[in-house]
């Protein structure tokens, strides 16, 4: 049986007027996503992903599964638009043997077929009955739907729909820096704002010889598993042991953290504007450690000159892993290697600090100087 990809939106169907921008992008983006192996296009507010001859239709649904803007996904069989052929589609495409209730729904986009809606879906109601005696009709929790949608092109018959990730088409709602570190929080923040149809570059602060080739390999292993969400993305490697060593030298020790924080803020400030970018986003969540404090947050963004976004600010850590074990970046994430946040930490950092008292600290040291050198010295790397 010839088989077809089915894909469904949900919230570009709020769009308005603006709506076909959207399913454009999305058609643009899935295409691009699956390459040569399927055609994707758009008729009556589902998407169409037709595989290529010999295509591995598995492969074009992972793909798929990994596009913003997707909310699920299903692999349907095609059949002729009459009652005895998609009775037999779906007794022999759907796994029933696999379950033990069901119920039958039907869209009935060509008004032109004879039988409506209900009538449709009693008639295919009664063939799998008849086929298969084991199985019972539950219309409020069936263990599967079967769903039959009659089209202008065809009848379409498939059964368990696939989540999607949701959220809208990259490359839709502008361009961030995300501040990428080697921990769980910064790659989860990172697909958060993608998932709202940002494009995304990020920015990574290495700290040679405290830090290894190896953390900086790990950071961009991250990189390369947002990237299968976002198209691909610039990471910014920023060298950052002279800046550390010289706040640790001549600054209060319990000011280390938000200092780095701050000239850290203004650097990815600095480097989204070179890349076109209008916002920087981190992986912070509110109380987690001493440098996310509601005090230490606002002295940090008092040196931003562009809007700072906090997708994880009010989840917690169980709630952050979760979605991290999801998008697969879990296991990279706890791979022990250092990180430069963590290697000049104080051993009681300053949680409620005064915007004045940091900035006398730091006219201790030459920060903009700083801040001009590391970004001079900055390298990236595309993935």
């Amino acid at each position: 049986m010839k088989e077809i990809v089915l894909i469904k939106y949900g919230e570009i169907i709020l769009k308005g007027l603006n709506r076909h921008i959207f399913e454009d992008k999305l058609v643009k983006n899935i295409q691009h996503a699956v390459g040569k192996t399927a055609k994707v296009y758009k008729s009556r507010a589902t998407l169409y992903a037709e595989p290529s001859e010999g295509a591995d239709v598995d492969e074009i649904i992972q793909k798929v599964k990994r596009v913003f803007g997707v909310v699920y996904i299903v692999r349907a069989g095609i059949c002729e638009k009459n009652i005895d052929a998609i009775g037999k589609a779906a007794i022999e495409y759907i796994p029933m043997d696999q379950y033990k209730s069901f119920k039958v729904e039907t869209k009935r986009a060509d008004k032109t077929f004879p039988k409506a809606s209900p009538e449709v879906s009693a008639a295919i109601g009664g063939m799998l009955l008849e086929a298969f005696p084991h199985l019972t009709v539950d219309v409020h929790a069936p263990e599967v739907v079967v769903s039959v949608e009659i089209r202008e092109g065809g009848a379409y018959v498939y059964g368990a729909k696939i989540k999607g990730p949701g959220g809208m088409p990259t490359g839709t709602a502008g361009k961030v820096m995300l501040m990428l570190s080697g921990g769980i929080d910064s790659p989860v923040a990172g697909y958060m704002l993608a998932r709202r149809g940002t494009v995304m570059d990020a920015v990574h602060f290495f700290s040679p010889p405290f830090t290894s080739e190896k953390a900086k390999e790990k950071v961009l292993d991250l990189a390369r598993i947002l990237a299968k969400y976002t198209g691909g993305m610039r990471v910014h490697i920023v060298p950052f042991t002279e800046q550390q060593l010289q706040m640790k030298a001549k600054c209060p020790t319990e000011h280390l953290t938000i200092l780095m924080r701050r000239m850290m803020m203004r650097i990815a400030c600095a480097l989204a504007e070179k890349s076109g970018a209008g916002a920087v986003v981190t992986g912070e969540s509110l109380g987690q450690v001493a440098s996310q404090t509601l005090e230490a947050i606002a002295v940090t963004d008092a040196c931003a000159d562009m809007p700072c976004f906090r997708p994880l600010i009010g989840m917690d850590k169980e709630d952050i892993i979760s979605v991290a074990r999801e998008i697969d970046s879990y296991e990279t994430s706890i791979l022990p290697y250092e990180d430069c946040c963590t290697i000049f930490v104080p051993k009681h950092p300053a949680t409620k600090p005064k915007l004045s008292k940091i900035l006398e600290s730091e006219a201790l040291i030459d920060a903009e100087g700083l801040i001009k050198k590391a970004i001079e010295e900055t390298e990236y790397v595309d993935v």
